[in-house]
């Protein structure tokens, strides 16, 4: 070996030891995502993936412990007026990323962005529990009519319009997770971007590359820094479930959201212990568009329902780890008793066959009438294709041909979000908290960024309006009920199955704690070398 080739293999060596010396010194933790965010505004969010990241930056009045159970957040104490209305937090030192105070005011902002207008946020309702928050929204009140008052800097009182049993927990969505005053009025909406971001949760937004990966830091103004120890996350957007799963096997993420349920056997297998499932507070669903033709006929919505075998949805395409879906409402839920079914569940087969036809053929289509085509809108997965051709397949027993139309992540919410044209469409829907009232609203008239359906009953929505002021939990459960029945009569929404939780976990990976709502935050996690 001549002298400058062994000088420059030192020199190499040399390199390599400063950087592994340099990488071990921070704990890294790359974790793959099921697609990139649509927004990071934590007001205007409504997905799963945008949740997970956004409770990782953020922290609101409440928070999640590592089992998701709600627990003190900002808030150190709360307390509650005798008649349920009234609720008075007080909130503890704690820092925005920049080093600003976290004061009462800041949520007051927050609350008032959420439920102004001009916002736009689409999740806005899941609020109207705050007192003037519906009127507020719809521009029928101000802004300083809103139930959220900041007596001092550390004392926050927050007026609900009636007794809410699942309020705190309410608190804990994102849609709840305060901004940075000053950050948004001097950048507006680019107030997200990684060089404008100010957070005030257990990490900070460093670098969004879209399609790609979006990269957290530990926050050292964190309230709770000195008990974090993640010092950076990488979160990588990996839509294709089958590539997640082999750089899950690499070693490049260490925990993934999913898995391609055509290998579930394989995992089980061969994974065994890093395969983590449970039970989960979620369904699995498709819309109907119930403005456009023939999907506005009852008729035709409940005969593509009926006609559908959710059991082999739920053991074959899925592998066994979801729950075929005869109520909307998943069962097991707080506040509630059993869940309202469809008429027809304990129909047979063959007889819902029958009457699926029957009734098809009452609406026109079928042998000697107009032939029904449906086009199914997806977005990017294997678990969701498969699922839509098995609905192709179910439906050819009715003479109906489908199409496909498949679309990223974000293009497809935004698609359903923004009324954009369609005739069936995938969506799902995960607990914010354990309540009825949290899946049911998704069908009211008036939620325009959730009803992807653009249901409409009035029937429906004043039964919900009812349970809304009604503070006898029982006699709430059987209003909520009867408002089941007729969403589930009218079948704009096409329930499937109830989720189960499926995540790849390495063993590197330490603190992760399987739980109902899926809530893993890496502030209570480490990294095993």
């Amino acid at each position: 070996m001549r002298a400058t080739s062994f000088l420059g293999f030192v020199l190499s060596i040399g390199l390599l030891l400063a950087s592994t010396t340099l990488s071990s010194a921070q704990m890294v933790y790359n974790r793959g995502a099921a697609g990139d965010p649509e927004t990071l505004d934590p007001q205007k969010t409504s997905t799963v993936v945008e949740s997970d990241l956004l409770l990782e930056m953020y922290e609101g009045l409440v928070t999640y412990d590592a089992k998701a159970n709600v627990v003190p957040g900002v808030a150190e104490s709360w307390a509650v007026s005798a008649d349920g209305l009234v609720y008075t937090f007080k909130l503890r030192d704690a820092k925005w990323s920049n080093g600003d105070a976290v004061k009462a005011s800041d949520f007051v902002f927050t609350f008032q962005r959420l439920m102004n207008p001009e916002t736009g946020a689409k999740y806005a309702n899941i609020l109207y529990t705050l007192k003037n928050g519906e009127a507020v929204n719809k521009g029928k009140a101000k802004l300083d009519e809103l139930g959220v008052k900041a007596i001092d800097d550390k004392t926050l009182q927050i007026t609900l319009e009636s007794p809410a049993p699942y309020f705190i927990a309410q608190l804990a969505h994102q849609t709840g997770l305060p901004v940075h005053p000053g950050s948004v009025t001097k950048f507006g909406k680019d107030f997200v971007k990684a060089e404008n971001s100010v957070t005030n949760g257990a990490f900070m937004l460093k670098e969004f590359v879209p399609n790609d990966r979006i990269v957290l830091a530990k926050n050292p103004n964190y309230r709770d820094a000195a008990n974090v120890k993640i010092d950076k996350q990488v979160f990588l957007s990996m839509e294709d479930r089958s590539a997640a799963l082999r750089r899950f096997q690499a070693g490049e993420v260490l925990s993934y959201t999913d898995v391609p349920t055509d290998q579930i056997k394989f995992i089980r297998e061969n994974l065994k212990d890093q395969f983590k499932t449970a039970p989960y507070l979620g369904t699995y669903y498709f819309v109907f568009n119930t403005t456009k033709k023939p999907f506005d006929d009852v008729r035709v919505r409940n005969a593509l329902s009926m006609v559908l075998d959710r059991e082999f949805l739920a053991e074959q395409i899925w592998g066994g780890t979801m729950v075929p879906a005869y109520s909307f409402v998943p069962p097991g839920i707080g506040n509630y008793g059993e869940p309202a079914t469809v008429a027809w569940k304990d129909m047979s087969p063959i007889d819902r066959e029958e009457k699926a036809k029957a009734l098809l053929k009452e609406a026109g289509f079928g042998p000697g009438g107009q032939k029904l085509t449906v086009e199914i809108r997806y977005n990017t997965s294997e678990n969701h294709k498969n699922t839509s051709v098995a609905l192709a397949d179910m439906w050819k027993a009715l003479g109906v041909e489908t199409k496909f139309v498949n679309t990223d992540l974000k293009t497809h919410y935004a698609l359903l979000r923004d009324k954009g044209d369609f005739d069936v469409a995938r969506a799902g829907w995960i607990a914010d908290y354990s309540d009825p009232q949290n899946f049911l609203f998704l069908g009211q008239s008036d939620n325009k960024g959730l009803n992807y359906a653009s249901y409409k009953n009035a029937d429906f929505d004043a039964l919900m309006a009812k349970a809304a002021k009604e503070s006898d939990l029982k006699a709430r459960a059987a209003t909520l009920r009867q408002a089941e029945e007729i969403f589930l009569r009218d079948q704009g929404f096409l329930q499937l199955m109830f989720y189960g939780s499926k995540n790849l976990v390495s063993p590197k990976v330490q603190g992760w704690e399987v739980n109902t709502l899926d809530r893993h935050l890496a502030r209570y996690i480490s990294i095993k070398p």
